[in-house]
């Protein structure tokens, strides 16, 4: 009787060993085809893997590159798979074609600097009801299409040192004129709009008179020939602000190759790199702003990973940035009914401080 007792005890013991071996198996099966591949590291966050797409304005655009490199670097360090698109043209059209490739992908989120507030809508509407989220940086959608925005700065910040930076530039009175990127890209028009609600509102600036707003499509040669336009249009032209990167070396170019320094000053939002070779001492541009292009392509790959985590992009949601520190979302300052993520303030580049950041980006 002992040794039968003996006997079912270690039977019992093989069981229960056998059983505990087997356990395991069940978390090392084969991910489904849409789900990325187990590590054999500690468990990673839900978000890792997946795909992250980024659509900007269009192909050829240096500002756009930069913002490129932020949001792939910022997909990278978080463990997903980072798509660049490219439109060959800045129209809606192009980047419509672009979300629709990118449904078919199925992928996890999509962050665009959108060539029309409006247009965009029924094909983010689409990727929306296919389960991706959807944010816009730099140049908005509108609220109906986003989740959030990712905003370089605070608009009426931006508005109101362009119009300054005219005021100091041309001694307070006369003409200046704006060139700007194409009439349907909403963050040019949301400056603008500042702008002219500055230039109305406060006396300071009764004697600066804008005479025209122009618009390059951000394309080079287009905004070569508006400067010479306008300069042809109004002899007596002081300022051009162009509040586009792709803009303000074009008009810096074209008042050096004229020979008008001196005489047509350039200011605006311009890349360091681009731009240095025009605002040394007696050139075409005394100063100028921006921010970081990087930066914005960064802030918008954590906040795209915040929105597939979970995140609605509503006031008071706490996106976590990595190495920008935390950010958190607020009530657009545009005015649209939506919410955006603030990068920070513009900064000032002057003859001081171009040469160092010229290096940077």
């Amino acid at each position: 009787m002992k040794k039968l007792l003996t006997l079912s005890l270690i039977v019992a013991m093989l069981v229960t060993l056998i059983a505990g071996c087997a356990a395991p198996a069940a978390t090392t099966a084969a991910p489904a085809a849409n789900e990325p591949a187990a590590t054999t590291e500690a468990a990673a966050p839900a978000v890792t893997g997946g795909t992250y797409a980024l659509i900007v304005k269009n192909t050829g655009n240096p500002y756009n590159e930069k913002e490129a490199e932020g949001f792939v670097k910022a997909v990278e360090e978080f463990g997903g798979t980072a798509i660049v698109k490219r439109p060959a043209n800045p129209t809606a059209e192009d980047q419509i074609a672009m979300i629709n490739e990118l449904v078919s992908q199925k992928v996890a989120a999509i962050a665009i600097a959108a060539n029309d507030a409006d247009a965009l809508q029924p094909a983010i509407e689409k990727a929306t009801a296919a389960g991706i989220k959807v944010i816009s940086l730099d140049s908005a959608t509108n609220p109906a299409s986003r989740l959030t925005h990712v905003q370089q700065a605070d608009p009426v910040a931006i508005g109101r040192v362009l119009v300054e930076a005219a005021f100091d530039m041309s001694g307070g009175s006369g003409e200046f004129a704006i060139l700007s990127a194409t009439s349907t890209a909403t963050n040019q028009n949301t400056w603008i709009a500042n702008m002219e609600k500055l230039l109305k509102e406060d006396a300071k600036y009764k004697d600066l008179k804008l005479v025209k707003t122009a618009y390059g499509d951000d394309l080079r040669d287009k905004s070569v020939s508006e400067t010479e336009a306008l300069l042809q249009t109004y002899p007596d032209l002081k300022v051009i602000v162009a509040p586009t990167t792709v803009g303000i070396a074009a008009a810096a170019k074209v008042v050096t190759d004229k020979g008008l320094l001196g005489k047509v000053i350039v200011t605006g939002l311009g890349l360091p790199s681009e731009m240095a070779e025009y605002m040394s001492e007696g050139g075409a541009c005394p100063y100028m702003f921006l921010w970081n292009p990087i930066d914005i392509g960064y802030l918008a790959g954590y906040t795209a990973k915040a929105m597939v985590e979970g995140a609605t992009g509503a006031v008071g949601d706490k996106i976590a940035a990595g190495t920008l520190g935390e950010r958190i979302a607020v009530t657009a300052t545009s005015g649209d009914g939506g919410t955006e993520v603030v990068l920070g303030d513009p900064f000032k580049f002057e003859t001081a401080n171009i040469a160092e950041w010229s290096k940077v980006y």
